[in-house]
């Protein structure tokens, strides 16, 4: 695979991305430099951490970075719960992203056991 924009992880952590990016500009300004500024830099970093391991063209670093996408994506769901219960958020709002997180995580998980296995398949 020649580009990390290929990975299919990483295009579910852009939608993600945009997503937040859409939802946190109906956020009132008194949260722009709290809830705001930290929603978007850990749904930024879901993708970051994605291209930086596929950039290294090593196995664990590879893992250990897509490890980190996973704690972005989770923090990133942190931060929505929050939202929702600060009423910043619809319940259908809610609902969405957790329809995304999941394809997310399920697509990181797999992904990371993926490289596992093709680092333990060229070891034997």
């Amino acid at each position: 695979m020649a580009s990390f924009t290929e990975l299919e992880t990483w295009k579910q952590a852009r939608k993600i991305r945009i997503f937040i990016s859409e939802i946190v500009k109906q956020f009132p300004s008194e949260e722009k430099f709290r809830l705001t500024d930290q929603i978007i830099r850990c749904s930024r970093s879901i993708g970051n951490n994605i291209a930086e391991g596929h950039g290294r063209f090593h196995y664990q670093d590879n893992t250990r970075f897509c490890i980190i996408a996973r704690g972005s994506l989770s923090e990133t769901l942190d931060h929505i719960i929050i939202a929702q219960d600060e009423n910043l958020i619809s319940e259908d709002i809610f609902n969405k992203f957790q329809i995304e997180y999941a394809r997310c995580l399920k697509l990181l998980n797999g992904y990371i056991q993926f490289i596992k296995k093709k680092k333990n398949n060229e070891l034997e």
